[in-house]
């Protein structure tokens, strides 16, 4: 069978580990896994896997803690796997940079639809035709993944740079929450629209001067985002 990619799951219950990692081989993954916070920021570094499983109660380190650790060097694709249904938890992961979460109890098939959906979108980054896109001194190279503000990089988990290139691609029109989520995160995506108002939260924090007064993304109160036309060179 043709290898698929490598999946770290980091979990602390064996049982479930070996049953993610059983299903993901079925389907042609290579899996390696972790059992505490501290194995998985070093199986992360050494690995370097397409994505990862990321249980949240895990010894040493939570998976909040790995989450932010691991966004410190890497954008690889994190799921958030948390027996915690509130929206508190899941707003956290997403802070933290995580792509998805899938609440306990899960089926197996669950999880392994939503690791191949997330690997189709950012495998879909290398069908990206080239081009230059600007807003003042905010510059974004496609070609590179790159984005640079006065000519300094600045460093976007890859779900912040889908989201920066889809409003510059759009500019001077109002973008809802819906179609945000529909087109930058993918329609089999299972969070809900909090989910975009959290990831422009942290792209303001990196891309703005002041973010409670941003001049590049702004608001339309009720409806969406957007990034004003006049703004666009």
């Amino acid at each position: 069978m043709m290898t698929r990619g490598k999946i770290l799951v980091v979990d602390d219950e064996k049982p479930i580990a070996e049953i993610l990692r059983y299903n993901l081989e079925q389907e042609g993954f290579t899996v390696i896994v972790a059992y505490d916070g501290e194995q998985a920021v070093w199986q992360t570094k050494t690995q370097h896997p397409e994505l990862i499983l990321l249980d949240v109660m895990l010894p040493k380190q939570d998976g909040f803690a790995v989450c932010r650790e691991i966004r410190r060097f890497s954008n690889v694709p994190v799921i958030m796997l948390t027996a915690k249904d509130t929206e508190l938890d899941k707003v956290l992961g997403l802070e933290l940079g995580a792509d998805d979460y899938v609440t306990k109890p899960f089926s197996a098939r669950e999880v392994v639809a939503r690791v191949k959906a997330q690997l189709r979108r950012t495998q879909s980054k290398e069908q990206v035709v080239a081009e230059l896109l600007s807003c003042q001194d905010l510059k974004v190279d496609t070609g590179r993944m790159e984005v640079l503000k006065a000519g300094q990089l600045i460093d976007l988990t890859y779900r912040e740079y889908l989201l920066l290139v889809y409003l510059m691609n759009n500019v001077g029109y109002v973008i809802s929450r819906e179609k945000l989520l529909s087109e930058v995160w993918g329609y089999d995506f299972y969070g809900d629209e909090r989910t975009v108002d959290v990831a422009i939260r942290r792209l303001r924090e990196k891309i703005e001067q002041d973010p409670s007064q941003p001049r590049y993304i702004r608001t339309k109160r009720g409806a969406g985002y957007f990034i004003r036309r006049e703004n666009h060179v």
